[in-house]
């Protein structure tokens, strides 16, 4: 029996907890363009966009999973660019699932957990906490000095900004995938002076030397492959279906 679309979809409502999370208006978390109903090929990609959109459907893919939907700058009229991206998919039958801040928080398929996992720390507490709901976690730095965590770091992605000011042995470290400017200043209250996250406005260089802060900057892009990944190989193997990730050069 071919996979259904509505199964897919109502699997990932329900394991992201996409209902729980007050994300942005322009967020529209969960299915956002419907295909014929079937599914022979799962997608994963950061961002909605034509090229990565034209690249899914060459590759057989019906359902892409992306962090960043389509939908941000709506309502607009659907021309230019806005018109490719949907054309894009329905001519290609290609079905749209987006999950953001769902994805950010999960505990074992959200971006920041496995960004703690990736350097063999284990989440323990949430962090950044929205509408009673965990965005980023803190985990344990169980001996993890400064200079080893830029190593890994350094070694799991082509571009770390490391800004050092804080303790060179931190008792735990706090990440937030993406952007972590409302990160920064709940960093204090969380009784931690060390984050992971992916870019930062520029004022948070003084911040950090005034309050005495680590800030490891991985790229918003690059820290946020993890969940779409993440969910896309749940799905594929509990459905029997294959999946291929759609990547970017994005190097922001």
């Amino acid at each position: 029996m071919p996979l259904k679309l509505q199964t897919l979809v109502d699997y990932c409502d329900r394991r992201t907890r996409r209902a729980a999370y007050k994300d942005a208006p322009g967020a529209m978390n969960g299915l956002q363009v419907a295909n014929d109903g079937r599914v022979t090929r799962i997608g994963a990609a950061v961002d909605a966009g034509v090229v990565p959109f034209r690249e899914a459907v060459a590759a057989g893919v019906d359902f892409l999973i992306v962090h960043h939907g389509l939908y941000w700058e709506m309502p607009r009229p659907l021309t230019g660019a806005a018109y490719d991206r949907v054309a894009t998919l329905v001519q290609g039958n290609c079905a749209l699932y987006s999950s953001h801040l769902p994805l950010d928080g999960h505990p074992q398929l959200g971006n920041n957990a496995l960004l703690a996992r990736q350097i063999g720390l284990k989440p323990a507490k949430p962090f950044l906490v929205r509408d009673g709901e965990p965005i980023g976690c803190l985990a344990p730095a169980k001996g993890l000095k400064r200079p080893m965590l830029r190593k890994k770091l350094e070694a799991l992605y082509p571009r770390v900004t490391a800004i050092e000011c804080g303790s060179a042995s931190p008792r735990a470290i706090a990440f937030c995938s993406g952007s972590g400017n409302s990160a920064v200043p709940e960093l204090g209250p969380a009784g931690v002076d060390t984050l992971v996250t992916g870019e930062l406005r520029e004022e948070w260089f003084n911040a950090a030397q005034e309050q005495g802060l680590n800030l490891y900057l991985c790229g918003h892009y690059a820290t946020e492959v993890h969940g779409v990944k993440a969910l896309a190989a749940e799905l594929a193997k509990k459905f029997r279906v294959p999946w291929t990730f759609i990547g970017t050069e994005n190097p922001l």
